[in-house]
């Protein structure tokens, strides 16, 4: 093995990602007077979370009467009641305030004719305990965001965050089951260094880039996840992946469902408004896995559009010409770029593409990151370890993530772990000393990928992967699709010996990168398959053909799932869903049938 020697760094709290939650937790790390890291291998204001489109959800009110208590009924309700109901009263009671934060810090939400937010309608969200759809989604136009991204990037430099750009974060230091810091990698230099903390927290976003067409971004590719099982430690609910039903077609680029709450609707090749036969009440503004699937069932009916009988149609050519441009203006250019649409006049070609990940690290509602303990304690706190947003299962979205609800759950949570890292650290606190042996194995595997001259290039590996994900584990999956999953993913377990790295060097190589990247997908992507074939009932976005019914006698529960890096195998064991609430204000909600 080559010789590296680490560059060492020391602070009280360091953030691995600078997303819409990575930034938002080292912003309150820094206000709160600790010394605070954050390390992103991509320019922050380039985080996936510049992607997200529709708005934020909260039950602020300004469209018409609402209530936090309506909100944690549909998210408990969307989520399949897999969701933490401890955890999603903390989200919706503290999600006015955190809008209103954001607000205030500079992020230029469209307004009302009375200077309000204005908030428009999404999927699943509803008045009264499901009565009709409501207003709920606050929105900077169809570009949410980039707005709160650029925000927050502003905010956190006004606090003297430390940002190490362009740092490829390789693996988490643990002591004895404590976390005491992060080694990275610099692209631009190619120097290895050292973060020592008393705190990381993990913000790396979800893995989406497991599969072949998905609204992620190609930097998407879960690192945080792959750090985490590497460290021994489980990934939560893996088995639910979020597919949203309007992908532009053939680029799988997003239309956020933000058109569908402005008055867009889908069409089939009869030029039948189909939602109306699935969902009688809030029709095109079902929750997503409800929408995706009925798109999926249209199309293996036959009634598909396109002479492929393929995709099917999202119409926003019925809607004013004033409203499209002052509310949806990025999607109007995104339909015009990849798909050679005029929204104005004609609908753009749409099919469900892979969003986001339910699953995640386990947390509790501090952002803390939990592990099933040696004496059966499934809530037991990690030393030193945070995770938040999509990198976290702190399963506010159980099964079934609400659209709108990501947004919130950043910001939400990204203020917890914050909160929780203030309470709880003493700034300068002294920290002992990392030993050699404690990153030993992080050079071994750096290297290992670095001097890799098997056959196997790493993009052809990358696609064999992708490819059985996306086959096998799709919005409706079988017993046989899913076993025939499993038996893929070995294959290209095995083939990770066998990887070739062309570049030698260590500044900007890319390849290397894309390997050590595609290192952190492989486990998640099996891990996710081996949840699937695991559990044999119908959940939100686990749909299983022969187990189309929920089960909540059997599956009322968690699935944490444990990967061996060496053997490739998969663990599994369970978590209990908490049933109960955070506090006294709401009963908790009980399971019932799933009608919209």
């Amino acid at each position: 093995m080559a010789t590296y020697e680490f560059i060492e760094h020391r602070y009280d709290v360091v953030v691995v990602g600078a997303g819409g939650s990575g930034l938002r937790a080292a912003l309150g790390c820094a206000q709160a007077g600790l010394k605070t890291a954050c390390i992103t291998k991509v320019f922050p204001t380039r985080s996936h979370t510049v992607a997200a489109q529709g708005g934020i959800s909260a039950s602020l009110g300004n469209m018409g009467e609402d209530d936090w208590r309506w909100h944690m009924y549909d998210t408990v309700k969307g989520s399949d009641w897999l969701g933490d109901q401890d955890a999603i009263e903390y989200m919706v009671r503290n999600a006015p305030a955190a809008v209103y934060e954001l607000e205030h810090w500079g992020v230029p939400f469209s307004r009302t004719p009375e200077g309000k937010i204005y908030q428009r309608a999404f999927g699943g969200m509803t008045r009264n305990y499901g009565e009709a759809p409501i207003q709920r989604t606050c929105a900077a136009a169809d570009r949410t965001g980039h707005a709160m991204l650029h925000t927050m990037y502003g905010q956190a430099l006004a606090k003297e965050t430390e940002f190490f750009i362009e740092y490829f974060a390789l693996d988490l230091i643990m002591d004895e089951g404590v976390c005491r810091g992060v080694t990275a990698w610099k692209l631009d230099d190619g120097s290895l260094h050292r973060f020592q903390a008393q705190t990381v927290i993990l913000a790396t976003g979800g893995y989406g880039r497991a599969y072949l067409s998905a609204t992620s971004a190609h930097t998407c590719t879960g690192d945080g996840g792959g750090m985490a099982l590497r460290a021994g430690l489980p990934l939560q609910d893996m088995e639910f992946v979020q597919f949203h039903p309007t992908g532009i077609y053939g680029a799988g680029c997003l239309i956020t469902e933000g058109a569908r709450g402005e008055g867009g609707y889908l069409t089939n090749s009869e030029g039948e408004r189909f939602m109306e036969r699935y969902a009688p009440t809030v029709k095109d503004l079902a929750p997503r896995d409800m929408v995706s699937r009925a798109m999926t069932i249209e199309i293996r009916e036959g009634r598909g559009v396109g002479p492929k009988k393929d995709h099917i149609f999202l119409h926003l050519d019925h809607l004013d010409p004033k409203i499209l441009a002052e509310r949806l203006p990025g999607i109007s250019e995104s339909a015009r770029i990849f798909a050679g649409v005029d929204v104005n006049k004609e609908p753009i070609p749409i099919l469900p593409t892979v969003h986001y990940n339910m699953g995640g690290i386990p947390t509790n509602f501090y952002s803390e990151v939990v592990t099933k303990g040696a004496d059966g304690n499934p809530d037991q706190v990690v030393p030193g370890l945070m995770a938040v947003g999509e990198a976290a299962c702190v399963s506010v979205h159980g099964s079934n993530r609400l659209g709108s609800n990501s947004l919130i759950d950043l910001v939400v949570f990204g203020r917890s772990a914050a909160l929780r890292a203030a309470e709880v650290l003493k700034a300068g606190a002294t920290q002992p000393e990392i030993k050699p042996a404690m990153t030993d194995g992080h050079l071994a595997r750096f290297d290992r990928f670095r001097n890799a001259s098997g056959g196997t290039p790493t993009a052809s590996l990358r696609l064999e992967m992708q490819q059985a994900m996306q086959e096998e584990a799709a919005v409706f999956r079988t017993t046989e699709s899913l076993a025939s999953g499993v038996k893929r993913l070995d294959a290209v377990q095995a083939k990770r010996g066998d990887l070739a790295v062309s570049d030698r060097g260590l500044i900007w190589n890319t390849d290397l990168m894309e390997t050590l990247e595609l290192d952190n997908l492989i486990g998640q992507a099996t891990v996710t398959v081996v949840g699937a074939a695991n559990r044999t009932e119908s959940r939100g976005a686990h749909a299983h053909e022969n187990f189309p019914d929920r089960d909540d006698k059997t599956w009322m529960k968690h699935t944490l799932a444990w990967f061996d890096d060496a053997t490739g195998k998969v663990k599994i064991d369970y978590r209990p869903v908490h049933d109960y609430t955070m506090t006294n204000d709401i009963a908790p909600i009980p399971p019932k049938a799933r009608v919209y």
